[in-house]
């Protein structure tokens, strides 16, 4: 989570694109956990082991289970286990985007690295992807009279198209219908179905280095055993 910059504006053709690569990338995938495991021992020792054993156990516990019991024990197991940093302090270089591996290794990581391990793990899981979409919001930190806005990321979730989404935020441990989080405002979301744009088009800063970013989680997320 950064400090709110200017991401409102024009759609250009290099966000178009990133959005595409995301979605394509997300549509299927499949989990090798031996070679999870492996490299987990291998970079993060005995806590990164522990760390994929819980998700593997969660993920088993989470199932057989409908949607509703699938998006909370997903969203307390991130929200517990993992811790928030900046990616500067994580990684040593700002916007840093994790696989799923990597953020349960270190056990730490910002609003885009909890945001896309719940998708990758809810996908894994059945969640259809068109009930699931990554959304970049405005966040409005220090209450409701505050000025402060803060770039951020969360889960949005729709039990059928129409549906007013429920919101799965590292911010604060329960999950809430959008109607609730009168702090945030939604600029953007994305899934494997397209773009949904609130307020304004929006306009990612930098938009072929995004698509950079998401290219090398998606090659990290296949080398570390999530295809």
């Amino acid at each position: 989570m950064r400090i709110y910059r200017q991401i409102v504006g024009k759609l250009d053709a290099g966000l178009l694109v990133f959005l595409l690569a995301v979605s394509a990338s997300l549509v299927a995938a499949g989990v090798d956990l031996d070679r999870m495991l492996s490299l987990a021992g291998q970079r993060y020792g005995d806590s990164g082991l522990a760390s994929v054993n819980a998700w593997h156990e969660m993920r088993g516990k989470a199932a057989s289970q409908p949607d509703a019991a699938k998006l909370r024990l997903v969203n307390d197991f991130f929200n517990r286990r993992i811790y928030f940093g900046e990616d500067i302090d994580i990684w040593g270089r700002q916007d840093y985007w994790a696989t799923p591996l990597e953020t349960l290794g270190r056990a730490q990581g910002d609003c885009e690295d909890f945001a896309i391990a719940k998708y990758v793990t809810l996908k894994l899981l059945g969640i259809p992807s068109e009930r699931l979409r990554l959304t970049y919001v405005k966040a409005r930190i220090g209450g409701p009279q505050s000025s402060i806005v803060q770039a951020h990321m969360v889960l949005s979730y729709y039990p059928a198209p129409d549906d007013e989404p429920l919101v799965l935020d590292n911010l604060i441990s329960d999950i809430r219908p959008a109607s609730r989080r009168t702090d945030l405002t939604m600029i953007f979301g994305f899934n494997a179905e397209g773009l949904w744009v609130g307020g304004a088009s929006p306009r990612a800063a930098n938009p072929s280095q995004r698509l950079s970013k998401w290219q090398s989680v998606l090659a990290r997320m296949r080398e570390e055993g999530i295809d």
